[in-house]
């Protein structure tokens, strides 16, 4: 799915990010769901941010990567610990970025959300800045996984995270 979010662009840098596995739901700008063998995956687009829920019988998970008030930014390598009973394996990288090379990541980004044919995908963008995206894509594995790409213009970043739950 494709979103242009009817909200205020207000820029933003990796180093503003906090990732946490504690922060209640928040309100999704737009999402996207699935069903999977581990339970409901609820893919959420909170504007230059993203959470995902993962709702399953032992317990739901809870991840977010986003700029958070009050807490102070926090954007980690790599985390491999148990949640909800379960294995939880994030990884993040950020790559700093051309201004063309953040064009064609937003490109091949809007290009994966409108040729989704296997797993949910939500990419979106704000109308004030096209290339500032948000996606996250459902991944097929040995549980339940996701991936997800912060596209930040302004700072030439580029935020890629990937999370597998066994």
């Amino acid at each position: 799915m494709l979103a242009t979010l009817d909200v205020p662009y207000v820029d933003t840098r990796a180093a503003d990010l906090v990732w946490t596995l504690d922060h209640p739901v928040l309100p999704a700008l737009t999402l996207g769901r699935a069903t999977t063998l581990g339970g409901t995956l609820e893919l959420r687009v909170l504007g230059a941010s993203h959470q995902v829920v993962l709702r399953g019988r032992d317990g739901d998970v809870v991840e977010t990567v986003a700029c958070l008030p009050g807490h102070r930014p926090y954007l980690p390598d790599a985390v491999d610990r148990r949640v909800a009973g379960r294995r939880y394996r994030f990884r993040a990288t950020v790559d700093q970025v051309s201004a063309a090379e953040v064009s064609a990541r937003a490109d091949e980004l809007r290009a994966m959300a409108e040729g989704q044919a296997t797993a949910p995908t939500v990419v979106a963008s704000f109308p004030a800045a096209p290339d500032a995206l948000t996606a996250l894509a459902a991944v097929t594995g040995r549980g339940v996984g996701w991936r997800t790409w912060h596209v930040y213009p302004n700072s030439g970043q580029v935020v890629s995270t990937s999370t597998e739950v066994v």
